[in-house]
């Protein structure tokens, strides 16, 4: 699979030569959902609280007669029916939101992912990212430079330069290989890699 290399003006300087296991695989919509929707359920905290109707801190008298008042019979305040009482099925901070997913199956959804993006020719290599200061400024002029408005930038290792450059930029999220999600791969237009990121792929998924 061949992918495009660009310039820092945007423009196709030369074609990489990449993995077809890992950019030329077929698209799995099923998988990439199945992968999707495990990364998001596994980042759930569950820590959500409500209180049922024995939590709810209301007097337990019964606020009238059972009959004779010609209103339908209530036993107490904290009834789920009435305002301010206990939920039915409550919420507990102890649920777990977890789903099991095979590191093949992770593997093949990632790869998915990626050889739709290059199919989509939403994937683009670059030889190299850096700025020189961490500078907010001259980080966004080398990406508008090259022609991007809202991208995700994954590069083999983060320097702290372009960490400090690229944090405050809303439209783009700068990330290392091993911290790549399927959520931030699909979530963006446009996705910018350098070549040593193509290759720890490589060697990760490949």
């Amino acid at each position: 699979m061949e992918l495009k290399v660009i310039n820092e003006q945007g423009q196709e300087a030369a074609k990489l030569q990449a993995s077809d296991a890992l950019f030329g695989r077929d698209y799995n919509e099923s998988l990439v959902h199945q992968v999707v929707v495990a990364y998001q359920a596994n980042a759930r905290s569950g820590d959500r609280k409500q209180k049922g109707r024995a939590e709810i801190a209301k007097s337990t008298k019964k606020p009238w007669n059972q009959k004779g008042t010609g209103r339908a019979r209530a036993g107490r305040a904290s009834s789920p029916l009435w305002r301010g009482g206990g939920k039915i099925f409550p919420n507990t901070p102890d649920e777990n939101f977890s789903q099991k997913l095979n590191r093949k199956m992770y593997r093949a959804g990632m790869a998915s992912i990626l050889s739709e993006l290059a199919r989509q020719d939403r994937l683009s290599v670059v030889e190299n990212l850096a700025v020189d200061a961490p500078k907010t400024k001259l980080f966004a002029q080398k990406i508008k430079g090259m022609g991007f408005d809202s991208v995700l930038v994954v590069i083999d290792a983060l320097d702290e330069n372009t960490y400090l450059a690229s944090r405050n930029l809303p439209n783009v999220l700068v990330l290392e290989v091993n911290e790549t999600d399927p959520v931030s791969l699909i979530r963006f237009p446009q996705v910018l890699m350098t070549k040593s990121a193509i290759a720890k792929f490589e060697e990760i998924l490949g």
